[in-house]
């Protein structure tokens, strides 16, 4: 697989965090510690949580469209940025063209979160809607040839991967600064942009560090991907988790995922629920669902595994609204 695609050096996961400069931040680090969470890990865990959801726009995402935009030419950038997302994504893409001088005109389902719609628009995003995460995949290429927009993927391409790559790379450096190796890394797939990034950075640094990647049993993608061995793609999203709901797998973020990822695992909604909760009540984090999908992970399918390990959490976004999050917590959704 390794051959057919040129995947991220340590060098340049380096320099691309360097390029990125102040217009994105390095999250914190902490080890989570609650009377709450300890019975609910297996013994001996240590959990460490790398909060991506305090980053600009509230999710990992400008990592990488960041990325991709800087690459633009100026005639490019002139003429701006489309690209399709249920909200994460379109809130960065708003973000990084408002950081960048140029303007981005997103595609959202209908079925997005009212909140995060309005963040695009308050970012300076054109925001068009459509039915369904399919159509808008159709509408976002349209604009493309229409506008002369450069789309910007969600999740696919070399440069979104070497993007969130440097989440992997704060995140082994960072617990190495508190005199911590990890034994797993655990991360939620929306497609696989992040998880593969990441991955492909923790093993550059720690080879004998395991990565699993989680996704919802209503957005198993890549988890289908893997079983099949090439990339596939979903009828619909089902899951509460929209930030997850990838309809496909691409070829370049399948590989790099194959390439680096030791196994994908599936969660359900109860669970990512019950991990939200936890993470409310424990470390004081207001998440959206896509950002306990891994805690969720940890707490269920994979926690037997991870007895005795350090374990590191991505906590990858926390765009909800507060009525929203409130209705999660007294499970009323």
């Amino acid at each position: 697989m390794s051959t057919m695609h040129t995947f991220p050096t340590l060098s340049a996961i380096r320099a691309a965090r360097h390029r990125l400069g102040d217009r994105v931040d390095t999250t914190s680090v902490r080890r989570l510690r609650d009377d709450a969470l300890t019975p609910r890990l297996a013994p001996g865990t240590e959990l460490w949580l790398k909060e991506e959801l305090f980053q600009r726009t509230g999710s990992f995402k400008p990592r990488g469209a960041l990325t991709v935009m800087m690459s633009l030419s100026a005639e490019q950038l002139a003429r701006g940025v489309t690209g399709v997302s249920a909200g994460n994504h379109a809130i960065s893409l708003a973000y990084s063209a408002r950081e960048l001088h140029t303007t981005a005109k997103v595609v959202m389902p209908r079925t997005a979160n009212p909140y995060r719609i309005a963040l695009c628009r308050e970012l300076g995003a054109e925001v068009v809607l459509v039915e369904t995460v399919h159509e808008a995949f159709d509408r976002a290429r349209a604009i493309e040839q229409e506008e002369g927009r450069t789309f910007v993927h969600p999740f696919e391409g070399p440069l979104t991967a070497l993007g969130t790559a440097t989440v992997g790379m704060e995140f082994i450096e960072q617990t190495r600064a508190h005199g911590v190796e990890l034994d797993a890394v655990v991360v939620a797939a929306g497609g696989g942009g992040l998880t593969g990034g990441v991955a492909c950075a923790v093993k550059l640094l720690a080879p004998d560090t395991a990565v699993y990647v989680v996704e919802p049993e209503g957005a198993d993608t890549l988890y289908r991907s893997f079983e099949v061995g090439a990339p596939q793609s979903i009828d619909k999203v089902r899951t509460i988790a929209d930030s997850l709901g990838a309809p496909r797998c691409e070829p370049y973020s399948y590989a790099l995922n194959r390439e680096y990822v030791n196994e994908v695992v599936l969660v359900s909604d109860e669970q990512i629920l019950d991990a939200m909760r936890l993470l409310y009540r424990s470390a004081k984090l207001v998440t959206e669902p896509a950002g306990a999908a891994s805690l969720a992970a940890v707490l269920g399918p994979l926690r037997d595994r991870l007895a005795h390990r350090h374990v590191g959490v991505v906590v990858c976004g926390g765009n909800v609204d507060s009525a929203s999050f409130c209705a999660y917590l007294a499970g009323q959704l």
